[in-house]
């Protein structure tokens, strides 16, 4: 139980270049991995982490083991947070940039494409931000999380009646 199988270097080494590969497949294949878990991306994200699980432990059973890796699991995650808050150009590669879905009621066909959404998905991101049509929005965001933040354009005449531009004053 406590005896390692492989040295405990071996178990940190393992650790970091496993979390580096998936960190790696996970932002290629796009935001809706994290926002937006549909069932098949949960059952994906099951079976990887089991797929992983011995290119991480070498078949080191131990409890001790089995510590080292998932300690080492959670400095490199603290580590990659830490790293990406303090460098912008890091952060933007490891967790991508929002991206435009629609911009003065115009859609951006390629930028749906490009994240793997469909128009019925979109619509009803739309709707739960009470927009009936893309004519009606002002600006559309796919974050970085896959979750969409939806202005509309009823919500930018509004706030520009509560908020008035630098330099004139509230009617």
């Amino acid at each position: 139980m406590f005896l390692f199988a492989e040295p405990w270097w071996e178990l940190v080494l393992r650790a970091v270049v496993v979390y580096g590969f998936l960190l790696i497949m996970l932002r290629l294949t796009g935001k809706r991995q994290v926002g937006q878990l549909a069932p098949f991306d949960l059952v994906l994200l099951l079976i990887l982490s089991n797929a992983v699980q011995n290119a991480i432990n070498a078949g080191d059973n131990s409890l001790v083991g089995g510590l080292v890796s998932a300690t080492t699991l959670l400095l490199l995650n603290t580590l990659v947070g830490y790293v990406t808050y303090r460098n912008a150009r890091l952060e933007a590669f490891i967790d991508g940039k929002p991206e435009v879905l629609i911009h003065n009621g115009k859609l951006f066909p390629r930028t749906l494409a490009k994240a793997c959404m469909s128009r019925e998905e979109l619509q009803a991101a739309l709707r739960r931000a009470g927009c009936a049509t893309v004519e009606e929005v002002q600006l559309a965001m796919l974050e970085i999380n896959g979750s969409v933040s939806v202005i509309s354009q009823a919500d930018r005449e509004r706030q520009k009646t509560i908020v008035p531009e630098p330099g004139k004053t509230a009617d």
